[in-house]
């Protein structure tokens, strides 16, 4: 097999006081993630609040990227729509750069979807990408989509598109579904979402992570992702995350990590968290990564 995935980082997006994406101070962040180890850059996906991010944004930024002088193999593109024709053009678009994947949601307005619907919707986007359709990356996040990709419809979609279906990020934060994904799905890049399960998964034989954390705890997410060590700081430090809802929590911490208070914005219909959990997450961060133990 080829070099595993390793880690990418769920590139957190930030917005200017008129709620637009601010992209010197993405590419920055972007660019000390790669400095720090990361091996690519996911845009666009659940910590880059994908889903509020409009297709002529996604190309402004995208462009953005690529004359700042980082590679389109480092990047990874999120596409969380719901019409196969407009997942279809998004994927198209960044592909057409020469991006390195796709990471590619199910539709997730309908609930109670059969697996039959959902290969039908794949298939759709797929056909509509034509030979352009490549390197794509199922994306399983149940617990934000309501919508859980199985253990046979992944390996249905793999049967009938082995060019094009490389790979599942798992965001499922269910070990024993993953545990299982990993022993049927060998012939797959497994990426582990919940950081909680990710040495472990490595260990089984996970190729890595896009990981959220790793837009604040870089080094220690990717030893966690490239040779499965255990940490059990960073497994804590998920459940205080937990407390809030995650996307804002992330772009806390970023923003007090980097002073930048930009990072502090979030799209409607996302929210803030409040200077109380700000300062509760700060002080959890502390205890776990700044005392004289850790």
């Amino acid at each position: 097999m080829t070099k595993k995935f390793g880690l990418s980082v769920a590139l957190a997006t930030p917005f200017d006081a008129r709620g637009e994406i601010d992209p010197n101070v993405m590419i920055e962040q972007a660019k000390q993630s790669l400095a720090a180890g990361c091996e690519s850059v996911t845009l666009f996906g659940t910590t880059g609040e994908g889903s509020s991010i409009g297709t002529q944004e996604r190309e402004r930024i995208l462009a953005a990227f690529l004359s700042a002088g980082i590679a389109p193999q480092k990047i990874v593109m999120g596409v969380l729509v719901d019409a196969a024709e407009d997942a279809a053009a998004q994927a198209r678009h960044a592909l057409s750069r020469g991006v390195r994947n796709i990471l590619l949601a199910p539709p997730s307005y309908f609930k109670n979807v059969s697996d039959d619907g959902l290969f039908k919707w794949f298939s759709a986007v797929f056909v509509v990408l034509g030979d352009k359709a490549r390197d794509v990356i199922v994306y399983n996040i149940p617990s934000v989509t309501m919508v859980p990709l199985t253990v046979s419809l992944i390996g249905r979609l793999r049967k009938a598109f082995p060019a094009i279906v490389i790979g599942v990020k798992d965001s499922s934060g269910d070990w024993p579904f993953t545990e299982s994904l990993l022993k049927t799905h060998g012939d797959l890049i497994i990426l582990i979402g919940d950081e909680r399960h990710l040495a472990k998964g490595v260990r089984l034989g996970g190729q890595g992570a896009i990981s959220g954390m790793a837009n604040f705890l870089p080094r220690e997410v990717k030893l966690m992702a490239e040779e499965g060590r255990d940490d059990a700081r960073v497994e804590d430090f998920v459940a205080e995350l937990l407390k809030y809802p995650v996307t804002p929590a992330v772009k806390a911490m970023v923003a007090r990590l980097t002073g930048e208070q930009t990072w502090l914005a979030v799209r409607p219909p996302l929210v803030s968290i409040s200077s109380e959990g700000q300062e509760q997450l700060a002080l959890a961060f502390d205890a776990l990564f700044r005392s004289k133990a850790a």
